[in-house]
Protein backbone atom coordinates (compact mmCIF):
# COMPACT_ATOMS: atom_id res chain seq x y z
CA UNK A 1 0.00 0.00 0.00
CA UNK A 2 1.53 3.63 -0.77
CA UNK A 3 0.65 6.22 1.48
CA UNK A 4 1.07 10.09 0.38
CA UNK A 5 2.32 12.38 2.80
CA UNK A 6 1.70 15.80 1.89
CA UNK A 7 4.99 18.09 2.60
CA UNK A 8 3.53 21.66 1.47
CA UNK A 9 0.18 23.11 2.39
CA UNK A 10 -0.12 26.57 0.16
CA UNK A 11 -2.66 28.85 2.54
CA UNK A 12 -4.25 31.52 0.53
CA UNK A 13 -2.79 34.53 0.54
CA UNK A 14 -4.69 36.84 -0.06
CA UNK A 15 -2.88 40.30 1.22
CA UNK A 16 -0.15 38.96 -1.28
CA UNK A 17 -2.08 38.66 -4.20
CA UNK A 18 -3.93 41.92 -3.71
CA UNK A 19 -0.56 43.25 -3.19
CA UNK A 20 1.24 42.07 -6.27
CA UNK A 21 -1.85 41.89 -8.49
CA UNK A 22 -2.57 45.48 -8.19
CA UNK A 23 0.93 46.52 -8.74
CA UNK A 24 1.21 44.35 -11.18
CA UNK A 25 -1.25 42.26 -12.68
CA UNK A 26 0.24 38.83 -11.28
CA UNK A 27 -2.80 37.41 -9.14
CA UNK A 28 -1.60 33.73 -10.21
CA UNK A 29 0.99 32.21 -7.70
CA UNK A 30 2.98 30.90 -10.51
CA UNK A 31 3.26 34.79 -11.44
CA UNK A 32 4.94 35.87 -8.50
CA UNK A 33 9.02 35.67 -7.90
CA UNK A 34 11.64 36.17 -5.42
CA UNK A 35 14.12 36.57 -7.66
CA UNK A 36 16.18 39.29 -8.45
CA UNK A 37 14.33 42.44 -9.44
CA UNK A 38 15.43 43.48 -13.39
CA UNK A 39 17.21 46.78 -13.80
CA UNK A 40 14.42 47.77 -16.24
CA UNK A 41 12.65 47.24 -13.32
CA UNK A 42 14.80 48.93 -10.75
CA UNK A 43 14.73 52.12 -13.22
CA UNK A 44 11.11 52.31 -13.07
CA UNK A 45 10.95 52.09 -9.40
CA UNK A 46 13.72 54.95 -9.82
CA UNK A 47 10.83 56.84 -11.92
CA UNK A 48 8.31 56.58 -9.40
CA UNK A 49 10.34 57.97 -6.78
CA UNK A 50 11.37 61.17 -8.22
CA UNK A 51 7.58 61.33 -9.50
CA UNK A 52 6.41 61.00 -6.11
CA UNK A 53 9.28 63.44 -4.81
CA UNK A 54 8.03 66.30 -7.47
CA UNK A 55 4.58 65.59 -6.90
CA UNK A 56 5.22 66.11 -3.06
CA UNK A 57 6.75 69.36 -3.60
CA UNK A 58 4.13 70.47 -6.28
CA UNK A 59 1.37 69.99 -3.44
CA UNK A 60 3.32 71.55 -0.55
CA UNK A 61 3.31 74.29 -2.81
CA UNK A 62 -0.37 74.84 -3.77
CA UNK A 63 -1.13 74.17 0.04
CA UNK A 64 0.88 77.37 1.22
CA UNK A 65 -0.13 79.11 -2.06
CA UNK A 66 -3.18 79.54 -0.29
CA UNK A 67 -2.63 82.54 0.81
CA UNK A 68 -2.61 84.14 -2.73
CA UNK A 69 -5.13 81.92 -4.50
CA UNK A 70 -6.60 85.24 -5.54
CA UNK A 71 -3.86 86.45 -6.86
CA UNK A 72 -3.75 83.46 -9.31
CA UNK A 73 -7.24 83.72 -10.40
CA UNK A 74 -6.59 87.28 -10.89
CA UNK A 75 -3.55 86.66 -13.09
CA UNK A 76 -5.48 84.24 -15.09
CA UNK A 77 -8.45 86.78 -15.39
CA UNK A 78 -5.78 89.17 -16.71
CA UNK A 79 -4.12 87.20 -19.14
CA UNK A 80 -7.63 85.24 -20.35
CA UNK A 81 -10.68 88.05 -20.41
CA UNK A 82 -12.66 85.64 -18.33
CA UNK A 83 -12.66 85.02 -14.69
CA UNK A 84 -12.76 81.69 -12.98
CA UNK A 85 -11.41 79.77 -10.36
CA UNK A 86 -8.08 78.23 -11.85
CA UNK A 87 -6.98 76.90 -8.52
CA UNK A 88 -9.67 74.04 -8.54
CA UNK A 89 -8.86 71.88 -11.33
CA UNK A 90 -4.85 72.30 -10.27
CA UNK A 91 -6.19 71.14 -6.94
CA UNK A 92 -8.41 68.26 -8.13
CA UNK A 93 -5.67 66.59 -10.36
CA UNK A 94 -2.88 67.55 -7.95
CA UNK A 95 -4.41 65.51 -5.32
CA UNK A 96 -5.77 62.42 -7.88
CA UNK A 97 -2.08 62.21 -8.81
CA UNK A 98 -0.29 62.56 -5.15
CA UNK A 99 -2.90 59.57 -3.90
CA UNK A 100 -1.94 57.67 -6.84
CA UNK A 101 1.62 57.74 -7.08
CA UNK A 102 1.41 57.60 -3.39
CA UNK A 103 -0.25 54.31 -3.01
CA UNK A 104 1.46 52.68 -5.77
CA UNK A 105 4.90 53.32 -3.69
CA UNK A 106 3.60 51.62 -0.77
CA UNK A 107 2.69 49.08 -2.65
CA UNK A 108 6.48 48.80 -4.31
CA UNK A 109 7.84 49.09 -0.57
CA UNK A 110 5.39 46.16 0.54
CA UNK A 111 6.56 43.98 -2.61
CA UNK A 112 10.30 45.16 -0.77
CA UNK A 113 8.93 43.73 2.62
CA UNK A 114 7.88 40.88 1.19
CA UNK A 115 10.73 39.68 -0.51
CA UNK A 116 8.56 39.79 -4.15
CA UNK A 117 10.22 41.00 -7.55
CA UNK A 118 8.95 44.41 -8.42
CA UNK A 119 7.07 44.62 -12.02
CA UNK A 120 5.38 47.10 -12.33
CA UNK A 121 2.12 46.72 -14.72
CA UNK A 122 2.62 48.62 -18.29
CA UNK A 123 -0.76 50.35 -17.30
CA UNK A 124 0.50 51.84 -14.42
CA UNK A 125 3.94 52.75 -16.23
CA UNK A 126 1.61 55.34 -18.72
CA UNK A 127 0.44 56.79 -15.62
CA UNK A 128 3.32 57.11 -13.89
CA UNK A 129 4.59 59.02 -16.96
CA UNK A 130 1.59 61.01 -17.61
CA UNK A 131 2.00 62.20 -13.45
CA UNK A 132 5.55 63.12 -14.44
CA UNK A 133 5.18 64.56 -17.39
CA UNK A 134 2.11 66.49 -16.16
CA UNK A 135 4.01 67.86 -13.38
CA UNK A 136 7.28 68.61 -14.97
CA UNK A 137 4.78 70.99 -17.20
CA UNK A 138 3.12 72.36 -14.12
CA UNK A 139 6.27 73.42 -12.71
CA UNK A 140 7.41 75.14 -15.99
CA UNK A 141 3.68 76.83 -16.59
CA UNK A 142 3.69 78.41 -12.81
CA UNK A 143 7.48 79.37 -13.48
CA UNK A 144 6.42 81.76 -16.51
CA UNK A 145 2.92 82.77 -15.06
CA UNK A 146 3.65 83.18 -11.49
CA UNK A 147 7.25 82.56 -10.87
CA UNK A 148 7.73 85.28 -7.85
CA UNK A 149 5.34 82.98 -6.03
CA UNK A 150 8.13 80.51 -5.17
CA UNK A 151 9.15 82.37 -2.56
CA UNK A 152 6.22 80.87 -0.42
CA UNK A 153 7.86 77.92 -0.18
CA UNK A 154 11.44 78.74 2.39
CA UNK A 155 8.85 81.24 3.86
CA UNK A 156 6.49 78.80 4.55
CA UNK A 157 9.23 76.14 6.03
CA UNK A 158 9.91 79.12 8.46
CA UNK A 159 6.84 77.98 10.10
CA UNK A 160 6.39 74.35 8.94
CA UNK A 161 10.31 73.30 9.15
CA UNK A 162 10.73 71.79 12.68
CA UNK A 163 7.51 69.67 12.31
CA UNK A 164 8.40 68.80 8.53
CA UNK A 165 11.87 67.67 10.15
CA UNK A 166 10.22 65.58 12.61
CA UNK A 167 7.91 63.95 10.24
CA UNK A 168 11.20 62.90 8.12
CA UNK A 169 13.01 61.29 10.94
CA UNK A 170 9.94 59.34 12.03
CA UNK A 171 9.85 58.29 8.06
CA UNK A 172 13.02 57.34 8.35
CA UNK A 173 12.66 55.60 11.41
CA UNK A 174 10.05 53.31 9.61
CA UNK A 175 11.92 52.59 6.72
CA UNK A 176 14.36 50.83 9.03
CA UNK A 177 12.25 47.73 8.64
CA UNK A 178 12.48 47.53 5.21
CA UNK A 179 17.01 48.10 5.37
CA UNK A 180 17.30 46.31 7.77
CA UNK A 181 15.68 43.18 5.90
CA UNK A 182 17.13 43.89 3.01
CA UNK A 183 20.60 43.86 4.88
CA UNK A 184 20.16 40.75 6.08
CA UNK A 185 19.38 38.70 3.06
CA UNK A 186 21.76 40.81 1.18
CA UNK A 187 24.43 37.38 0.40
CA UNK A 188 27.38 39.99 -0.35
CA UNK A 189 29.48 41.84 2.54
CA UNK A 190 29.80 44.54 0.47
CA UNK A 191 25.84 44.93 -0.61
CA UNK A 192 25.41 44.49 3.10
CA UNK A 193 27.51 47.57 4.10
CA UNK A 194 26.52 50.00 1.36
CA UNK A 195 22.79 49.55 2.17
CA UNK A 196 23.84 50.55 5.82
CA UNK A 197 26.04 53.31 4.91
CA UNK A 198 23.53 54.87 2.36
CA UNK A 199 20.68 54.55 5.17
CA UNK A 200 22.65 55.96 7.86
CA UNK A 201 24.09 58.98 6.03
CA UNK A 202 20.01 59.45 4.97
CA UNK A 203 19.63 59.29 8.99
CA UNK A 204 22.32 61.46 10.15
CA UNK A 205 21.27 64.52 7.33
CA UNK A 206 17.91 64.37 8.86
CA UNK A 207 18.88 64.41 12.40
CA UNK A 208 21.37 67.60 12.16
CA UNK A 209 18.73 69.26 9.94
CA UNK A 210 17.89 71.44 12.52
CA UNK A 211 21.21 73.15 12.45
CA UNK A 212 20.39 74.52 9.43
CA UNK A 213 16.49 75.71 10.02
CA UNK A 214 15.86 79.15 11.49
CA UNK A 215 12.15 80.73 12.67
CA UNK A 216 11.45 83.80 13.77
CA UNK A 217 9.30 81.62 15.95
CA UNK A 218 12.26 80.31 18.09
CA UNK A 219 12.13 83.43 20.61
CA UNK A 220 11.56 83.66 24.25
CA UNK A 221 8.04 84.29 24.82
CA UNK A 222 8.91 87.50 26.78
CA UNK A 223 11.21 89.12 23.47
CA UNK A 224 7.20 88.46 21.53
CA UNK A 225 6.50 92.12 19.73
CA UNK A 226 3.56 93.49 19.34
CA UNK A 227 1.00 92.00 17.05
CA UNK A 228 1.24 93.73 13.31
CA UNK A 229 -1.42 96.25 13.17
CA UNK A 230 -4.06 95.31 10.11
CA UNK A 231 -4.78 97.30 7.02
CA UNK A 232 -7.63 96.19 5.28
CA UNK A 233 -6.75 95.47 1.51
CA UNK A 234 -9.81 96.68 -0.54
CA UNK A 235 -11.85 96.67 2.88
CA UNK A 236 -12.83 92.83 3.67
CA UNK A 237 -12.97 91.50 0.09
CA UNK A 238 -13.73 88.11 1.16
CA UNK A 239 -17.22 89.67 3.40
CA UNK A 240 -18.51 92.00 0.73
CA UNK A 241 -17.08 93.37 -3.44
CA UNK A 242 -13.89 94.79 -3.04
CA UNK A 243 -13.33 98.52 -3.27
CA UNK A 244 -17.04 99.23 -2.01
CA UNK A 245 -18.61 101.33 0.98
CA UNK A 246 -19.97 97.66 2.17
CA UNK A 247 -16.29 95.99 2.18
CA UNK A 248 -14.82 99.30 4.00
CA UNK A 249 -17.36 99.03 6.39
CA UNK A 250 -17.29 95.41 6.98
CA UNK A 251 -13.05 95.95 8.20
CA UNK A 252 -13.61 98.84 10.53
CA UNK A 253 -16.09 96.01 12.12
CA UNK A 254 -13.17 94.08 12.68
CA UNK A 255 -11.39 96.66 14.28
CA UNK A 256 -8.22 97.26 11.09
CA UNK A 257 -6.30 100.61 11.39
CA UNK A 258 -6.22 101.40 7.93
CA UNK A 259 -7.93 101.08 4.99
CA UNK A 260 -6.11 100.29 1.68
CA UNK A 261 -7.75 100.89 -1.85
CA UNK A 262 -6.57 101.03 -5.54
CA UNK A 263 -7.18 104.44 -7.09
CA UNK A 264 -7.72 106.01 -11.04
CA UNK A 265 -8.88 108.88 -12.45
CA UNK A 266 -12.30 109.12 -14.20
CA UNK A 267 -12.97 110.74 -17.67
CA UNK A 268 -14.24 114.18 -15.75
CA UNK A 269 -10.97 114.33 -13.42
CA UNK A 270 -12.97 112.42 -10.51
CA UNK A 271 -10.86 109.69 -8.29
CA UNK A 272 -12.76 106.42 -7.80
CA UNK A 273 -11.58 102.78 -6.83
CA UNK A 274 -10.71 99.98 -9.19
CA UNK A 275 -8.64 97.70 -9.40
CA UNK A 276 -8.75 96.42 -12.73
CA UNK A 277 -8.31 98.33 -15.92
CA UNK A 278 -11.66 97.58 -17.18
CA UNK A 279 -14.61 97.69 -15.74
CA UNK A 280 -16.10 94.16 -17.07
CA UNK A 281 -15.23 91.93 -13.98
CA UNK A 282 -16.36 94.05 -10.82
CA UNK A 283 -19.85 95.74 -12.90
CA UNK A 284 -22.29 95.09 -14.76
CA UNK A 285 -21.14 97.38 -17.79
CA UNK A 286 -21.26 94.49 -20.36
CA UNK A 287 -25.07 94.81 -19.69
CA UNK A 288 -24.97 98.98 -18.89
CA UNK A 289 -22.20 99.24 -21.60
CA UNK A 290 -21.84 96.48 -23.71
CA UNK A 291 -20.14 98.43 -26.56
CA UNK A 292 -17.45 99.39 -24.24
CA UNK A 293 -16.84 96.29 -22.00
CA UNK A 294 -13.41 96.36 -22.50
CA UNK A 295 -12.77 99.94 -22.67
CA UNK A 296 -10.09 101.10 -19.89
CA UNK A 297 -12.30 102.25 -17.40
CA UNK A 298 -10.58 105.87 -16.50
CA UNK A 299 -11.98 106.31 -19.88
CA UNK A 300 -15.41 106.60 -18.33
CA UNK A 301 -17.32 109.77 -16.74
CA UNK A 302 -18.40 109.67 -13.30
CA UNK A 303 -22.00 109.98 -14.07
CA UNK A 304 -21.78 106.66 -16.22
CA UNK A 305 -19.50 105.01 -13.44
CA UNK A 306 -22.19 105.61 -10.90
CA UNK A 307 -25.07 104.25 -12.85
CA UNK A 308 -22.91 100.76 -12.60
CA UNK A 309 -24.07 97.96 -10.02
CA UNK A 310 -20.47 96.73 -8.30
CA UNK A 311 -21.57 94.32 -6.27
CA UNK A 312 -24.15 91.47 -7.89
CA UNK A 313 -20.56 89.89 -9.74
CA UNK A 314 -19.48 89.30 -5.84
CA UNK A 315 -22.77 87.36 -5.61
CA UNK A 316 -21.81 85.26 -9.05
CA UNK A 317 -18.77 84.52 -8.85
CA UNK A 318 -18.34 83.94 -5.19
CA UNK A 319 -14.36 84.77 -5.87
CA UNK A 320 -13.67 83.46 -1.98
CA UNK A 321 -16.10 81.14 -1.77
CA UNK A 322 -17.73 83.13 1.17
CA UNK A 323 -20.95 83.93 0.06
CA UNK A 324 -23.00 81.42 1.24
CA UNK A 325 -21.73 82.76 5.22
CA UNK A 326 -23.18 85.95 4.30
CA UNK A 327 -26.60 86.52 6.36
CA UNK A 328 -29.67 87.25 3.94
CA UNK A 329 -29.59 91.12 4.71
CA UNK A 330 -25.77 91.41 3.78
CA UNK A 331 -26.41 89.35 0.53
CA UNK A 332 -29.21 92.30 -0.52
CA UNK A 333 -26.70 94.71 0.65
CA UNK A 334 -23.69 93.74 -1.59
CA UNK A 335 -26.32 93.38 -4.34
CA UNK A 336 -26.86 96.77 -4.56
CA UNK A 337 -23.08 98.23 -4.24
CA UNK A 338 -22.01 100.89 -6.62
CA UNK A 339 -18.56 101.89 -7.70
CA UNK A 340 -17.21 103.80 -4.78
CA UNK A 341 -15.21 107.22 -4.80
CA UNK A 342 -11.84 108.36 -3.25
CA UNK A 343 -13.76 110.82 -1.52
CA UNK A 344 -16.53 108.85 0.32
CA UNK A 345 -13.42 106.68 1.53
CA UNK A 346 -11.62 109.03 2.40
CA UNK A 347 -14.40 110.40 4.82
CA UNK A 348 -15.22 107.37 6.21
CA UNK A 349 -11.76 106.87 7.36
CA UNK A 350 -12.12 110.18 8.53
CA UNK A 351 -14.37 109.94 10.68
CA UNK A 352 -13.69 106.53 11.94
CA UNK A 353 -10.01 107.42 12.63
CA UNK A 354 -8.32 105.38 10.48
CA UNK A 355 -5.78 105.54 8.20
CA UNK A 356 -5.89 105.46 4.21
CA UNK A 357 -3.37 104.23 1.89
CA UNK A 358 -4.15 104.30 -1.48
CA UNK A 359 -2.27 102.79 -4.94
CA UNK A 360 -3.21 105.68 -8.06
CA UNK A 361 -2.58 103.91 -11.13
CA UNK A 362 -1.87 106.58 -14.54
CA UNK A 363 -4.65 107.10 -17.22
CA UNK A 364 -3.65 106.17 -20.76
CA UNK A 365 -1.78 108.97 -22.31
CA UNK A 366 -5.04 109.96 -24.28
CA UNK A 367 -7.14 110.72 -21.22
CA UNK A 368 -7.75 114.56 -20.26
CA UNK A 369 -6.21 114.02 -16.87
CA UNK A 370 -3.06 112.00 -17.81
CA UNK A 371 -0.54 114.80 -16.72
CA UNK A 372 -2.60 116.38 -13.52
CA UNK A 373 -3.47 113.25 -12.55
CA UNK A 374 -1.69 113.41 -9.43
CA UNK A 375 -2.69 116.70 -8.70
CA UNK A 376 -6.12 115.95 -8.97
CA UNK A 377 -6.15 113.05 -6.57
CA UNK A 378 -3.79 115.41 -3.96
CA UNK A 379 -6.61 117.98 -4.35
CA UNK A 380 -9.31 115.75 -3.86
CA UNK A 381 -7.14 114.06 -0.58
CA UNK A 382 -7.05 117.90 0.65
CA UNK A 383 -10.93 118.46 0.51
CA UNK A 384 -11.90 115.52 1.93
CA UNK A 385 -11.36 117.04 5.54
CA UNK A 386 -9.11 113.66 6.46
CA UNK A 387 -6.05 114.82 8.79
CA UNK A 388 -3.55 114.46 6.18
CA UNK A 389 -1.04 112.90 9.31
CA UNK A 390 -3.76 109.72 8.29
CA UNK A 391 -2.66 109.42 4.47
CA UNK A 392 -0.21 107.13 3.53
CA UNK A 393 0.97 108.60 -0.20
CA UNK A 394 2.48 106.55 -2.43
CA UNK A 395 3.08 107.57 -6.08
CA UNK A 396 7.08 108.19 -6.39
CA UNK A 397 5.39 111.27 -9.05
CA UNK A 398 5.99 114.60 -8.21
CA UNK A 399 6.54 113.13 -4.80
CA UNK A 400 8.82 116.11 -3.93
CA UNK A 401 5.97 118.72 -4.84
CA UNK A 402 3.16 116.50 -2.92
CA UNK A 403 5.63 116.60 0.41
CA UNK A 404 5.46 120.09 0.47
CA UNK A 405 2.02 120.74 -0.34
CA UNK A 406 1.00 117.93 2.49
CA UNK A 407 3.75 117.85 4.95
CA UNK A 408 1.88 115.53 7.10
CA UNK A 409 1.40 112.89 4.50
CA UNK A 410 3.13 109.52 5.61
CA UNK A 411 5.11 109.44 2.56
CA UNK A 412 5.33 105.77 1.39
CA UNK A 413 7.71 103.79 -0.98
CA UNK A 414 6.46 100.42 -2.54
CA UNK A 415 9.98 100.06 -3.61
CA UNK A 416 12.76 98.69 -1.63
CA UNK A 417 15.67 100.76 -1.73
CA UNK A 418 18.86 101.13 0.24
CA UNK A 419 18.19 102.85 3.42
CA UNK A 420 20.14 106.30 3.14
CA UNK A 421 18.04 106.51 -0.07
CA UNK A 422 14.91 106.40 1.38
CA UNK A 423 15.58 108.52 4.47
CA UNK A 424 16.74 111.38 2.37
CA UNK A 425 13.57 111.22 0.15
CA UNK A 426 11.77 111.46 3.56
CA UNK A 427 10.28 108.04 3.01
CA UNK A 428 8.68 107.45 6.35
CA UNK A 429 6.90 104.23 5.54
CA UNK A 430 7.64 101.20 2.85
CA UNK A 431 4.87 99.06 1.51
CA UNK A 432 6.14 95.69 0.10
CA UNK A 433 4.84 91.91 -0.78
CA UNK A 434 5.10 89.96 2.16
CA UNK A 435 8.06 88.15 0.29
CA UNK A 436 10.33 91.41 -0.42
CA UNK A 437 11.47 91.45 3.42
CA UNK A 438 13.57 88.97 5.18
CA UNK A 439 13.67 88.64 9.10
CA UNK A 440 17.16 90.68 9.18
CA UNK A 441 15.96 93.32 6.65
CA UNK A 442 12.38 93.99 9.07
CA UNK A 443 15.39 94.32 12.10
CA UNK A 444 17.44 96.84 9.52
CA UNK A 445 13.82 98.76 9.14
CA UNK A 446 12.56 99.08 12.47
CA UNK A 447 15.85 100.20 13.94
CA UNK A 448 16.31 102.72 11.32
CA UNK A 449 12.56 104.12 12.97
CA UNK A 450 11.09 103.23 9.15
CA UNK A 451 7.42 101.59 9.60
CA UNK A 452 7.40 98.26 7.30
CA UNK A 453 4.18 97.08 5.69
CA UNK A 454 3.66 93.98 4.18
CA UNK A 455 0.67 93.38 1.74
CA UNK A 456 -1.49 90.10 0.77
CA UNK A 457 -1.19 88.88 4.01
CA UNK A 458 -4.18 86.44 4.67
CA UNK A 459 -3.28 82.92 6.13
CA UNK A 460 -2.78 82.42 9.96
CA UNK A 461 0.55 80.76 9.64
CA UNK A 462 1.96 83.64 7.30
CA UNK A 463 0.76 85.82 10.43
CA UNK A 464 2.31 84.65 12.53
CA UNK A 465 5.79 84.21 11.06
CA UNK A 466 5.71 88.03 10.51
CA UNK A 467 4.19 88.81 13.90
CA UNK A 468 7.69 86.60 15.33
CA UNK A 469 9.78 88.64 12.93
CA UNK A 470 8.66 92.27 14.12
CA UNK A 471 6.57 93.26 11.13
CA UNK A 472 4.58 96.57 12.46
CA UNK A 473 1.96 96.32 9.95
CA UNK A 474 -0.24 93.56 7.11
CA UNK A 475 -2.43 94.33 4.46
CA UNK A 476 -5.17 91.79 3.99
CA UNK A 477 -7.75 90.61 2.66
CA UNK A 478 -9.16 88.99 5.56
CA UNK A 479 -9.01 90.75 8.12
CA UNK A 480 -11.84 88.84 10.19
CA UNK A 481 -9.72 85.81 9.95
CA UNK A 482 -6.89 87.64 11.40
CA UNK A 483 -8.48 88.70 14.17
CA UNK A 484 -8.78 85.76 15.59
CA UNK A 485 -5.19 84.88 16.15
CA UNK A 486 -4.16 86.22 19.99
CA UNK A 487 -1.33 84.56 19.41
CA UNK A 488 1.49 82.70 16.90
CA UNK A 489 0.49 79.46 16.05
CA UNK A 490 3.27 78.37 17.52
CA UNK A 491 5.96 79.59 19.69
CA UNK A 492 8.94 77.79 21.00
CA UNK A 493 12.22 79.29 23.03
CA UNK A 494 15.55 77.75 21.28
CA UNK A 495 16.26 75.46 24.49
CA UNK A 496 12.94 73.93 24.18
CA UNK A 497 13.74 73.21 20.50
CA UNK A 498 16.98 71.94 20.96
CA UNK A 499 16.02 69.25 23.81
CA UNK A 500 12.81 68.28 21.41
CA UNK A 501 15.07 67.86 18.48
CA UNK A 502 17.31 65.88 20.68
CA UNK A 503 15.34 63.60 22.50
CA UNK A 504 13.43 62.58 19.26
CA UNK A 505 16.79 61.68 16.81
CA UNK A 506 17.72 59.61 20.26
CA UNK A 507 14.85 57.79 20.71
CA UNK A 508 14.40 57.68 16.71
CA UNK A 509 18.44 55.96 17.10
CA UNK A 510 17.57 53.86 19.21
CA UNK A 511 14.32 52.27 17.16
CA UNK A 512 16.30 52.27 14.13
CA UNK A 513 19.02 49.76 16.20
CA UNK A 514 16.54 47.66 17.91
CA UNK A 515 15.10 47.40 14.35
CA UNK A 516 18.31 46.09 12.91
CA UNK A 517 19.29 43.51 15.76
CA UNK A 518 15.24 41.72 15.61
CA UNK A 519 15.54 41.49 11.68
CA UNK A 520 18.95 39.90 11.58
CA UNK A 521 18.02 37.42 14.83
CA UNK A 522 14.77 36.60 12.70
CA UNK A 523 16.02 36.48 9.97
CA UNK A 524 19.45 34.41 10.79
CA UNK A 525 16.98 31.69 12.90
CA UNK A 526 15.01 31.28 9.05
CA UNK A 527 18.28 30.48 7.14
CA UNK A 528 18.91 27.90 9.56
CA UNK A 529 15.75 25.60 8.48
CA UNK A 530 16.71 22.29 7.08
CA UNK A 531 14.43 20.03 4.99
CA UNK A 532 12.88 18.22 8.28
CA UNK A 533 12.50 21.62 9.93
CA UNK A 534 10.77 22.40 6.99
CA UNK A 535 8.54 18.66 6.97
CA UNK A 536 7.28 19.43 10.30
CA UNK A 537 6.56 22.80 9.75
CA UNK A 538 4.26 21.61 7.21
CA UNK A 539 2.56 19.10 8.97
CA UNK A 540 2.31 20.80 12.31
CA UNK A 541 0.52 23.95 9.33
CA UNK A 542 2.40 26.85 10.70
CA UNK A 543 3.63 28.75 7.57
CA UNK A 544 5.56 32.06 7.39
CA UNK A 545 6.91 34.12 4.02
CA UNK A 546 10.64 32.60 4.51
CA UNK A 547 9.52 28.67 5.67
CA UNK A 548 7.50 28.86 2.44
CA UNK A 549 10.42 30.27 0.19
CA UNK A 550 12.48 27.58 1.02
CA UNK A 551 9.68 24.53 1.11
CA UNK A 552 8.71 25.88 -2.13
CA UNK A 553 12.72 25.61 -3.29
CA UNK A 554 12.82 22.09 -2.04
CA UNK A 555 9.98 20.91 -3.91
CA UNK A 556 11.07 22.47 -7.48
CA UNK A 557 15.06 20.66 -6.76
CA UNK A 558 13.69 17.75 -5.66
CA UNK A 559 11.08 17.39 -8.61
CA UNK A 560 13.71 18.30 -11.21
CA UNK A 561 16.11 15.49 -9.59
CA UNK A 562 13.10 13.03 -10.51
CA UNK A 563 11.58 12.14 -7.14
CA UNK A 564 8.45 13.71 -8.38
CA UNK A 565 6.55 14.46 -11.58
CA UNK A 566 4.53 17.36 -12.89
CA UNK A 567 1.55 14.98 -13.19
CA UNK A 568 1.78 13.31 -9.81
CA UNK A 569 1.82 17.72 -7.97
CA UNK A 570 -0.96 18.74 -10.60
CA UNK A 571 -3.74 16.44 -9.22
CA UNK A 572 -3.51 18.56 -5.82
CA UNK A 573 -3.25 21.67 -7.11
CA UNK A 574 -7.36 22.01 -7.20
CA UNK A 575 -6.94 20.86 -3.47
CA UNK A 576 -5.25 24.11 -2.95
CA UNK A 577 -1.63 22.36 -2.38
CA UNK A 578 1.34 20.97 -3.99
CA UNK A 579 3.48 18.05 -2.32
CA UNK A 580 5.89 15.63 -3.18
CA UNK A 581 5.58 11.76 -2.55
CA UNK A 582 6.97 9.55 -0.54
CA UNK A 583 6.38 6.18 -2.19
CA UNK A 584 6.77 2.97 -0.17
CA UNK A 585 6.63 -0.87 -2.45
CA UNK A 586 5.15 -3.75 -0.40
CA UNK A 587 6.77 -6.41 -0.20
Amino acid sequence: MVRHQPLQVYEKQLCLSCLTGIYGCRWKRYQRSHDSTTKWECLWTLVLIITFSLLLIWSYFWLEAHNDYNQFNWILYNRSGEWSDGTVPILASTAAGFTYITFLLILALGHVAVGQQLNLHWLHKIGVTAALLTTIIGFISISQLWGGEWDIIPLSLQATGPFLQMGAVAAATALAWLVSAQVARAERTRTQALLVLLYLAALLTLYLLPLHISSPCLMERKRLPLPPAIIGQRGAPMLAPENTLMSFHKALQHRVVGLEADVTISLDGVPFLMRDRTLARTTDVATVFPERRFEDASMFNWTDLRALNAGRWFLKEDPFWSVQALSRGDRVRAGNQTVCSLEEVLRLAASSNVSVLFRLRRPPPDHPHHHSWVNDTLEAVLHSGIRQEQVMWTPDWDRQAVREAARGFQQTSEKKRPLKELQENGIVRLYLRYNQASSQEVREFSGANLSLTLSSVNDPWLFSVLWCSGVSSVSSDAPHLLRKVPYPLWLMSPDEYAAVWIIADLLSFAVVIGIFVFQKWRLSGMQRYNPEQIMLSAAVRRSSRDVNIMKEKLIFSEVSNGMGGADELSGYEENGYDYYTNQGIGQ
